[in-house]
């Protein structure tokens, strides 16, 4: 696969190859089918940032809405938080477990 390229207007969504649980407070998110995820291991966890940035992977914000966002709800500054968007979406369309909406 080659190297993804993140369009901050592009909206993305969780694909449907994987489902994604709360347990205990950690988000993981499972593959449904062989080749997906499984690039290290089967499950993928998400920190309280992922999880923030995953929130908001819903099919209806563009990436710069979900950035502009989390500017104004969190202290930090905005490069430090488009750069852990954009990080987080370009792993996530690696592993397939997000894809473009249409």
């Amino acid at each position: 696969m080659t190297e993804a390229i993140i369009n901050t207007s592009a909206i993305y969504l969780p694909s449907e190859k994987i489902v994604a649980r709360e347990i205990e407070g950690e988000l993981i998110i499972v593959p449904l089918v062989s080749g997906v995820g499984d690039m290290e291991d089967e499950l993928f966890t998400l920190n309280d940032t992922g999880k923030e940035i995953w929130k908001r992977l819903d099919g209806k914000k563009s990436l710069k809405t979900i950035i502009d966002e989390l500017v104004a709800e969190f202290e930090a500054p905005k490069e430090e938080i488009e750069k852990d968007v954009l990080g987080l979406t370009e792993e996530l369309l690696k592993r397939q477990m997000l894809t473009i909406a249409s």
